[in-house]
């Protein structure tokens, strides 16, 4: 297999105290957008907070700010644009309680119509979802995501022993905060684009700690009189080339997702990215170390 790096000796489990502060700030920027999220005071999307969105093609290209101004004009007023120039299409979000639904597409059509009336255009798609509605996806998506990673847990613990099963979740777990967390500090709009990308996140970086972690019961079997710590060092070490070449195999489809793959997955991409970095890092420097401060008895290790 092509490695990338060889030969590397460094010392993961001595930098554990530095990775554990800076993924202390990562966790708590989460948390706080968890709290945001769920008093509703976070940028959710219409998913979550109720309205309406509405999908124009033109037959013209249409400038985005020539459309901003005519629906403030209008009386429009906490809309979100999204252009798709190469496709003459028009993306816009509203976000309405839930007696003002109905009204919203018909005055967005009407402002566009009478603004725009030498630029035919089609409703390609509208989507309307009142507040109840949405309160209760952004209860179901908090259910998905605790419900992967009691997953993660039960299923590492099977497949290893109960320790490193914690250390696989708390990591999992890590990364999905982190995402949600710089996401809100972003400004990005929360919605159910993001929880499809929050939990193929925490797939993969599951996939990604589990190796690290195969790796270090092999060697805890053949290498049972060296200290805890360094078999932990040397397996990673070991696996640094293959878990990197993974790393930017995932990270350079998402890069282009990101960049050619249109405004409908932009968020999706822009996640994975984030996430593909954040979940290398906590397979290194956050599960092992966990797994590792649980305790000096060697698991695995031969009587």
């Amino acid at each position: 297999m092509l490695e990338l790096i060889r030969n590397t000796n460094i010392n993961f489990m001595g930098k554990r105290n530095i990775a554990f502060i800076f993924s202390g700030i990562l966790s708590i920027l989460g948390i706080i957008a968890m709290v945001q999220i769920a008093t509703g005071k976070a940028n959710l999307g219409i998913d979550f907070a109720g309205g309406t969105s509405i999908q124009l093609k033109f037959e013209k290209s249409v400038v985005l700010h020539d459309i901003r101004k005519a629906l403030e004009e209008g009386g429009l007023k906490d809309f979100d644009l999204q252009d798709l120039p190469t496709e003459n299409k028009m993306l816009i979000r509203v976000k309405k309680t839930e007696q003002q639904l109905g009204q919203t597409s018909s005055s967005i059509t009407s402002i566009i119509s009478r603004r725009f009336s030498d630029n035919k255009y089609v409703v390609d798609s509208t989507t309307e979802i009142g507040p109840k509605v949405g309160g209760k996806l952004r209860a179901d998506a908090g259910k998905a995501i605790a419900i992967a990673v009691i997953g993660i847990l039960i299923y590492v613990a099977f497949r290893f022993q109960f320790r490193f099963g914690v250390g696989a979740t708390i990591a999992t777990f890590h990364d999905v905060l982190a995402v949600l967390g710089v996401f809100y500090i972003m400004g990005r709009e929360i919605n159910l684009i993001l929880i499809t990308a929050l939990l193929t996140v925490a797939g993969y970086s599951l996939t990604d700690t589990v190796v690290v972690f195969d790796r270090i019961r092999e060697n805890l079997k053949s290498r049972y009189k060296e200290p805890l710590d360094a078999v932990m060092n040397i397996s990673i070490n070991e696996v640094l080339s293959r878990t990197i070449i993974t790393s930017l195999t995932v990270l350079l489809t998402s890069v282009a997702l990101f960049l050619f793959g249109g405004e409908v997955i932009h968020d999706f991409a822009l996640a994975m990215i984030m996430g593909v970095i954040i979940g290398t890092y906590s397979s290194i420097f956050i599960a092992s170390p966990i797994v590792l401060l649980w305790g000096d008895k060697k698991p695995f290790a031969k009587k």
